[in-house]
């Protein structure tokens, strides 16, 4: 299927390239009727640039696990987009995902969104704010069944500031650091969050695991559900977990147990959907 160039569908945005990686045709029967839900993969990047590593891979891994899955390209810094500028292309690719969700023999009531480091605090920020975007012009339905996050960046003072940095612009210390707290998800989880299939490494010294810890934390204080997972083994940006998405030298050879939490995601997932798998 063709790329979705959002900005042709929502006037008001920079940009923003949906890909999707969907299923047209799952059996033999004449009239071919299947539903599925839908996964948005948003690739890490520290709000930069998007990870390939963390895109169509990943995305067909959900493919084959029952969802249709879509990737979300959406502009950063480099091409001059701040805040809110990701989170109103994401919100759209969500909206756009359930408008046309009888082309993509999809659930509309059934959107997941999976996010990786900055991609993760992206997808975080989402579920902070879904409920709140006509503050930022927003017109469509940005809410979502449930969010997985990969390592993600969840609060600037546990590390990787410069996420922060760039999503938010130059901007002077006050502003900064005031708008630095407003998207710092850890200290914004409310009732209206959905659940979130948490994961992170021991190892990790780019984005520290203390930030999914204490995103669950937050979650946990709000009766949020979540599942968390923690690996010892394996360096920031672990995407699938395997050594085709991750081969150079300083990820561990023995991998055992990182690459599961797809399959760990797509169960967690599963708990919310009514469609057979």
């Amino acid at each position: 299927m063709n790329d979705i160039e959002l900005k042709n569908h929502y006037p008001n945005l920079q940009g923003g390239t949906l890909l999707p990686l969907v299923l047209t045709r799952v059996n033999d029967a004449p009239d071919n009727v299947f539903v599925r839900p839908a996964l948005i993969v948003v690739p890490g990047g520290a709000y930069i640039m998007n990870s390939g590593r963390e895109a169509e891979p990943v995305a067909a891994r959900f493919l084959a696990k029952g969802f249709q899955t879509f990737v979300l390209h959406y502009h950063c810094s480099s091409q001059g987009a701040f805040y809110p500028e990701p989170l109103l292309e994401l919100a759209s690719a969500v909206d756009y995902v359930k408008k046309h969700a009888n082309e993509y023999h999809v659930n509309p009531e059934e959107i997941f969104v999976v996010g990786f480091s900055a991609g993760g605090h992206l997808t975080g920020n989402l579920a902070m704010e879904w409920s709140d975007l006509a503050r930022h012009g927003f017109k469509g339905d940005a809410s979502v069944k449930a969010i997985g996050l990969g390592y993600p960046v969840i609060n600037h003072r546990l590390g990787h500031e410069l996420s922060h940095q760039k999503l938010l612009g130059n901007r002077n210390p006050d502003e900064y650091e005031k708008m630095a707290a407003e998207l710092d998800l850890d200290l914004h989880v409310n009732e209206k969050n959905p659940p979130a299939f948490l994961f992170g490494t021991a190892e990790d010294h780019a984005v520290p695991v203390a930030n999914v810890l204490s995103y669950a934390r937050a979650l946990s204080e709000k009766g949020i559900p979540f599942a968390l997972h923690i690996y010892p083994r394996g360096e920031h940006g672990i995407a699938t977990g395997d050594y085709e998405t991750s081969p150079q030298k300083d990820y561990p050879v023995d991998r055992k147990g990182i690459s599961d939490w797809t399959s760990e995601c797509a169960d967690f997932f599963r708990s919310f959907c009514v469609e057979p798998f």
